[in-house]
């Protein structure tokens, strides 16, 4: 999904997000406030994935957003 188009969505689909990854909370949420780069680093953080795994875990996770 295009970071711009990810962050326009974002107050509708974080809800998915904290389904998908129960270990984020609702600070890390907001933090992330849509910006991919941030989701893909708290990935990282909270669940000690690689880069290129938290990358493809997010391109699983936004494909089901696509319009």
């Amino acid at each position: 999904m295009d970071n711009n188009v990810f962050k326009g969505k974002w107050n509708q689909i974080k809800g998915e997000a904290k389904k998908q990854w129960g270990k984020l909370t609702d600070d890390d949420l907001d933090v992330i406030a849509g910006e991919k780069d941030k989701l893909v680093g708290k990935l990282q953080e909270r669940y000690g994935h690689s880069k290129d795994a938290a990358e493809r875990e997010y391109a699983d996770w936004s494909a089901r957003f696509r319009d």
